[in-house]
């Protein structure tokens, strides 16, 4: 590891230190405050750095196979919430199978596959297990189902392992890049909310998410895109102003679009609800949005992805 990646893993590390000591004496001053989404994210931040300084320690397939088990706990916990039938029970076990496979493609290198693999080809067969001897009741539901958890929690989420295999030399800078900023996005538009929050998107859904925080989150996401870019990534100030606004308005809607479909599933157990809170699935919404976006507005712009 050169001397340039030990600065910045340093600096990140106080970075968050501090953070977490905000955090930590904020929650015990202000204890009427609902401070446990800052508490969950600020736990993802610590995961994704320890992630990411194996890998830039020792090699990418540390971050590849920790990302891998990552996507599991995220599939699994969606489909808890998730009435299914007995019948649905292969098709579960299809969908953890794609896992690996998706993964595979990712650490030989074959971006056709990789990008087409659960879109194209899990979309076309998944049924299959479904349809055999098990009858129509349930099938639309529950297909579609297993479909949306795979195309967020392992298509969307699995290119955060990508980063590194397709740009080895700025992968670990553009993934901390977007785990930072889509985490930082989270935490300020929930403060935000908090604070000065009125008007609430979705009250139904997440009480957290106010239009007064989403424009909180945008400004600050932008404005720390832009001053830490030239330390994490080869971009220019252009791309990386513009890389923030993308980061803050994909994690919104992630975030908005996960607090919905869990309200949605969860309708009438609010037992399995409030444990969810401080799921795999809570800290990784807004980053199935966010990793697919980056990682594609940089492969059509940039020649070294």
């Amino acid at each position: 590891m050169n001397s340039s990646s030990l600065i910045t893993l340093t600096l990140i590390f106080i970075a968050l230190s501090a953070i977490h000591v905000i955090y930590y004496v904020l929650s015990q001053i202000q204890p009427s405050k609902d401070y446990t989404t800052i508490g969950t994210k600020i736990k993802t931040w610590w995961g994704m750095f320890a992630i990411f300084s194996l890998a830039t320690l020792f090699n990418p397939v540390v971050s590849l196979l920790s990302l891998m088990v990552l996507t599991f706990f995220a599939l699994k916990e969606y489909f808890s919430m998730i009435r299914s039938r007995k019948a649905d029970r292969r098709l579960y076990l299809w969908a953890y199978l794609s896992i690996p496979v998706q993964f595979y493609w990712i650490y030989i290198e074959w971006y056709g596959m990789f990008i087409i693999f659960i879109p194209i080809y899990v979309f076309l067969f998944l049924p299959l297990p479904r349809l055999i001897n098990k009858g129509t009741v349930g099938f639309l539901r529950s297909v579609s189902s297993t479909q949306w958890g795979l195309m967020l929690m392992v298509f969307g989420l699995s290119h955060l392992a990508y980063f590194q295999f397709a740009t080895p030399e700025y992968g670990a800078g553009l993934v901390l890049f977007l785990v930072v900023l889509t985490q930082l996005n989270d935490v300020a538009h929930h403060l935000a909310s908090i604070y000065f929050g009125k008007r609430k998107v979705v009250p139904t859904a997440n009480p957290h998410l106010t239009w007064e925080g989403f424009a909180f989150a945008f400004l600050i996401t932008t404005g720390t895109a832009y001053l830490i870019h030239p330390y994490l990534t080869p971009l220019d100030s252009m791309f990386g102003v513009f890389s923030g606004m993308l980061i803050s308005l994909s994690g919104f809607f992630g975030s908005l679009t996960v607090s919905v479909l869990k309200r949605d599933l969860l309708i009438g157990d609010d037992n399995k609800h409030d444990a969810l809170k401080e799921s795999y699935l809570s800290r990784v919404d807004s980053l199935a949005y966010t990793s697919p976006v980056i990682f594609h507005m940089i492969r059509y712009f940039f020649d070294f992805m």
